[in-house]
């Protein structure tokens, strides 16, 4: 029998994604749940980072930081197990990726602590919900991503650029998609640019640094928000012995709603 995916709960989408069943981008599942970005370190660099994400806050939201060396989380999810229930992961070895993953379970060391970070699939519900078409939820593809000329405030190793992500919006639905994901700060909150790419370092948009392409109909503008893969591209910059991070676009489905988010 066939799984509907999209019906899944939270905690049963995270099952299936732990037993190695779904290994897709999770954008238009579980909506109205939190979705999360994952950033694994060793602690010795867990103290640069946060400080990297407070003075980020807008590509770099913390929802929750784990226990040294612990696979669990306390607030966001019960029943996971950080090293499994992302549907695919990335290893960084100085600076540079090597593998992609579906279980980390194997390299989990008991150094590692694990940063939950917030991602714009959360808000993605809310948007159908106000009438506005997410393009990569239609064409069932992963969201476009784009690396930028913004530059981000260092702290201590960590430096770089903020990637953003891009959803094609209908003219006149701009200043309802702002009103709506500027409520939702914990997960990117309003757009970083609307209409002129090429002002934020990005000139081809047919051709995203991460994720997929999608079509951008007459009468619809580009419109950018900060994006949760601008970690990896500092750990790229900064080239620590080993980091995990999430695969673009696959992201750890939790059980808080997001409603609970708004305006905090």
């Amino acid at each position: 029998m066939t799984v509907d995916v999209a019906s899944l709960s939270p905690v049963a989408l995270r099952h299936l994604i732990r037993q190695g069943k779904f290994t897709q981008p999770t954008s238009g599942l579980a909506a109205g749940y939190t979705q999360a970005n994952l950033v694994i370190l060793p602690r010795d660099l867990a103290y640069d980072f946060l400080l990297f994400t407070q003075r980020n806050p807008r590509p770099c939201p913390v929802l929750e930081i784990s226990d040294v060396g612990s696979r669990t989380l306390h607030q966001f999810a019960q029943d996971v197990d950080l090293a499994n229930d992302f549907p695919k992961y990335r290893l960084y070895r100085h600076g540079k990726m090597t593998k992609e993953v579906t279980s980390v379970a194997d390299v989990w060391q008991a150094d590692f602590v694990s940063f939950i970070i917030g991602c714009s699939f959360s808000f993605e519900a809310e948007l159908l919900a106000a009438g506005i078409e997410v393009r990569n939820i239609t064409e069932k593809v992963n969201v476009p991503m784009y690396n930028t000329n913004i530059p981000l405030v260092p702290a201590g190793k960590f430096q770089g650029h903020m990637v953003v992500s891009m959803r094609p919006i209908a003219q006149q639905d701009v200043p309802k998609a702002v009103q709506v994901t500027a409520a939702m700060p914990k997960v990117h909150g309003a757009p970083i640019q609307i209409g002129q790419p090429a002002t934020i370092g990005i000139t081809d948009l047919a051709h995203p640094d991460y994720g997929d392409a999608v079509t951008i109909k007459p009468g619809e503008v580009p419109v950018f928000w900060p994006c949760g893969v601008t970690p990896q591209n500092a750990i790229m910059q900064v080239k620590p012995d080993f980091v995990i991070t999430h695969a673009p676009g696959h992201m750890l489905v939790t059980d808080v709603l997001n409603a609970t988010l708004k305006y905090s």
